[in-house]
C-alpha cells in the first residue's frame, strides 16, 4: 500500500505543483518581473519597512531610548484616545465630512460624464472636458487661496455678490455654519471633472451595438442610458465606491490644513489633523501613533467589508 501511495504522482493543484507554476511564470516573464523590481524594491522600504514604527503605539515612547529600548505599556495609549473629547470631536468631524463628499460628491461625476457623452460637437465636448479636469492637477495650497479670495468678506466675489442683493457679508472662512460647506464644495470642485473623465473612458468602451439594438427596439436617448450606459459603468462604481468607503476615515490632510484655523475646530478638525497638531505641541508620539493605528484599522476594516458586500451583491470587487 505505502509503495502504491509513494508511486501516485503529485496532483498539478497541490502545493509543490502550484510553486513549480509560480516559479516557471517568474522565468517565463522575468523581463517584466525585472522592470517591477525597482519599484517593488521602493514598495518594500517605504511602506513596509516602516510599519514596524507601529509598535511606537503600544510603547511610552521616549526618543533617546528609541522604539527598542521604550518601554511596552500595552493598551494606555487607547485607553487615554477613548478618553479623549479632542479626538472623540476629531473622529465625528472626520465620518462627518467624509460622508458628505461621498453623498454630493460621487453622484455629480456620473451626471457630468453622461452629460458630456450626449454632446455630438466633438470640439466642444474636449474643451469641456479639459476645462473641468484641470482643477484636479491644481495644488490644494493654490484652490484654498483662491476660495480664501472669493471668500473673503473684504474683497471676496461672493460677498460683493451678496451685498449687491442686500445681504450682509459672510465670513465663510471662520464661520461654523458655513465651514464645512466651503470644504465639501470646494473638494467637489477639484474632483468632479475628474472622475467624470473616469466614468467617460468606461463608457468608450461599451459597445456600439447595444445602443443601436435598443434603438431599435424603440428606446430613446434617455431609455439607452437607463438600460445600457448605466450598468456599463457599474464596475466602475462599485471600484470608486469600495474606495472611497476605504478611504472614509482620511478626510483630505492637505485640504483641511489648508483651510482651517482654530475658530473653526470644532467643525473641521479630522483626525489626521488632530494627530498632526498634538504630535508637534505634546511630542507625545506613543499616543499620537495609537490614533493615526486606530484611523487606518477602520479604514482597512470598511475596504475589506465593502468589497466582500459588492460581491456578494453581484458586483465585481477589487480583488
Amino acid at each position: 500500500m505505502s509503495k502504491d501511495v509513494e508511486s501516485m504522482p503529485l496532483r498539478p493543484g497541490g502545493a509543490i505543483g502550484r510553486r513549480k507554476s509560480l516559479i516557471s511564470r517568474i522565468i517565463l516573464n522575468r523581463e517584466i518581473y525585472l522592470m517591477a523590481l525597482p519599484g517593488l524594491i521602493l514598495l518594500a522600504i517605504f511602506r513596509y519597512m516602516p510599519m514596524y514604527g507601529i509598535t511606537v503605539a503600544f510603547k511610552d515612547f521616549n526618543v533617546i531610548k528609541g522604539i527598542l529600548g521604550s518601554p511596552w505599556i500595552g493598551f494606555e495609549n487607547y485607553e487615554r484616545l477613548m478618553s479623549s473629547s479632542e479626538f472623540k470631536r476629531a473622529f465625528g468631524n472626520t465620518l462627518s465630512i467624509s460622508v458628505l463628499r461621498m453623498i454630493f460628491g460621487m453622484p455629480l461625476p456620473i451626471i457630468l460624464a453622461l452629460s458630456l457623452n450626449e454632446v455630438r460637437n466633438m470640439l466642444y465636448k474636449r474643451s469641456i472636458q479639459t476645462i473641468v479636469y484641470i482643477p484636479h492637477f491644481i495644488s490644494w495650497v493654490v484652490v484654498a487661496g483662491i476660495f480664501m479670495d472669493l471668500l473673503s468678506p473684504s474683497t471676496g466675489l461672493i460677498n460683493r455678490l451678496i451685498e449687491v442683493l442686500g445681504g450682509k457679508p459672510i465670513f465663510f472662512m471662520t464661520n461654523l455654519k458655513w465651514i464645512r460647506t466651503v470644504v465639501v464644495g470646494s473638494e467637489i470642485w477639484k474632483e468632479s471633472g475628474w472622475g467624470a473623465i473616469i466614468y467617460l473612458a468606461a463608457i468608450t468602451g461599451v459597445d456600439p451595438e447595444l445602443y443601436q439594438a435598443a434603438s431599435i427596439d424603440g428606446a430613446g436617448r434617455w431609455r439607452q442610458t437607463i438600460h445600457v450606459t448605466l450598468p456599463a459603468i457599474k464596475g466602475t462604481f462599485n471600484v470608486l465606491l469600495i474606495m472611497r468607503l476605504g478611504g472614509l476615515m482620511g478626510a483630505n490632510f492637505e485640504q483641511i490644513y489648508m483651510m482651517y484655523n482654530p475658530t473653526v475646530y470644532a467643525k473641521i478638525d479630522v483626525i489626521d489633523t488632530y494627530v498632526f497638531r498634538t504630535t508637534f505641541d505634546t511630542l507625545d508620539f506613543g499616543y499620537t501613533t495609537a490614533a493615526g493605528l486606530f484611523s487606518q484599522v477602520i479604514g482597512c476594516i470598511l475596504l475589506l467589508s465593502s468589497n466582500t458586500l459588492v460581491k456578494r451583491m453581484g458586483g465585481r470587487g477589487m480583488y
